[in-house]
């Protein structure tokens, strides 16, 4: 038995290794191939690391690139998340940073445009799924990831202002250095990277489920055999079609949930009615899995 989990411990840990490897290959192509040519200016500590990078152009043995300033950047985040996290999550965060930074320094770039919209938009999709990625396997890429976490738990709120205020920093950045177009490009990039790694990270988005089912107990242990979820249950509800008795069960998944909620119900009760919504918001406590 030690040995099964020391085999599913190691291919884990070689997986991640992996996600940080796919992550610092496309994060060197957005800042490579796109930002830098289009001008335009990434979201976060990469961006802040270009923003380095073009203020110390000119000072020589000073100069501090994009890869190496985005590496000292974050070290004072490392030191956080081994505090405020946990050993194994800053480890891998470590990783996925020292990945990032060699890629954007070995990777050459090739010249295919220099147009700001064209740039702006492929880095940000690029990056974006690059970062999406890596957080859906459980990796953080560093940066304000770190102190979204701690802030989240140690009050239960998202760094959403602080996010907004770092990036308008940035775009006017953009705007100081390139001129004001390129501030708007920049927040086009932004707006492009944020939503596709919306797109490629679930395990954020929450949905609201309604069962209908005449199996309710069948039900409820399906969904808790896949699912560490709560239910509520709503009985002597009627059908109005055949007037038969039936149960609504309510629970909240993550989009990243949905197979194992399909897998349970086709499992429980193939028959059963399901509607599922996006939820705006909750307030209560909902369960989420740590790094």
């Amino acid at each position: 038995m030690d040995d099964v989990q020391q085999l599913l411990k190691r291919h884990t840990y070689m997986a991640k290794f992996s996600v940080a490897f796919f992550y610092g290959v496309l994060v060197s192509i957005a800042v490579n191939f796109f930002w830098t040519p289009g001008h335009i200016y990434s979201s976060g500590v990469t961006g802040l690391a270009q923003l380095v990078n073009t203020l110390t152009a000119g000072l020589g043995a000073f100069h501090i690139n994009t890869g190496l300033g985005l590496f000292l950047i974050n070290i004072p985040m490392f030191f956080l998340a081994w505090k405020q996290i946990g050993k194994s999550f800053t480890v891998f965060t470590f990783i996925c940073v020292l990945f990032a930074s060699v890629m954007i320094r070995v990777i050459q770039p090739i010249h295919l445009t220099s147009d700001p919209i064209i740039c702006a938009i492929f880095g940000g999709a690029v990056n974006g799924f690059g970062t999406g990625f890596a957080l859906k396997n459980g990796i953080s890429t560093g940066g304000l990831d770190i102190i979204g976490i701690v802030l989240r738990r140690k009050t239960g709120r998202s760094m959403g202002t602080i996010n907004i205020a770092f990036n308008s920093l940035i775009v006017l950045s953009a705007g100081f250095v390139y001129g004001w177009p390129y501030a708007l490009y920049s927040a086009l990039g932004l707006f492009v990277n944020a939503k596709v790694i919306d797109m490629t990270f679930t395990r954020q988005q929450r949905m609201q489920v309604m069962i209908i089912t005449d199996r309710p107990k069948t039900v409820i242990d399906s969904i808790q055999n896949h699912l560490r979820r709560g239910i509520t249950i709503v009985h002597g509800a009627e059908g109005a079609y055949h007037h038969d008795e039936k149960t609504i069960l309510f629970t909240v998944i993550t989009r990243y949930e949905m197979d194992e909620l399909e897998a349970a119900m086709t499992e429980a009760d193939p028959k059963a009615f399901v509607s599922i919504s996006d939820t705006v918001k909750i307030l209560g406590h909902f369960y989420e899995p740590k790094w």
